[in-house]
């Protein structure tokens, strides 16, 4: 199971790069492989504050339907548009080209608290 070392993640399994004032967000591997194949990617609207565990979105697999939780409070400033074709991303690429969306942070200072590093995820999804 690929768990990037430079990456945070949250226990609703979606992770995030946080540089400065912003964060880029998707769903881990482990994740995409508990949902299978995913078929559609949809996230809520953009600039409107939400809290951590709002839902932002939600992930449609051939298996289940599984809502998105915001890991931290923020506002979406972008959203990868590139999923809607390509959906299957999210599977091939979950680190990359199948990130979700971005947000500017409301506390930069301490989005990383109620998160995990690399370590922390491993020892939760075994």
């Amino acid at each position: 199971m690929n768990i990037p070392n430079d990456l945070l993640y949250s226990r609703d399994h979606e992770w995030l790069r946080i540089e400065g004032e912003t964060a880029t967000l998707g769903i881990t591997e482990f994740a995409q492989d508990e949902l299978g194949e995913i078929v559609f990617v949809e996230v809520n609207e953009m600039n409107r504050p939400l809290q951590k565990d709002d839902i932002f979105g939600s992930v449609e697999a051939v298996k289940a339907v599984s809502d998105l939780f915001m890991p931290c409070a923020g506002e979406i400033i972008a959203i990868n548009n590139d999923l809607e074709e390509h959906p299957e991303w999210v599977n091939e690429d979950p680190y990359g080209k199948g990130w979700m969306i971005q947000i500017r942070l409301m506390d930069a200072a301490t989005a990383a608290d109620a998160l995990m590093d690399a370590a922390a995820y491993q020892d939760l999804i075994q």
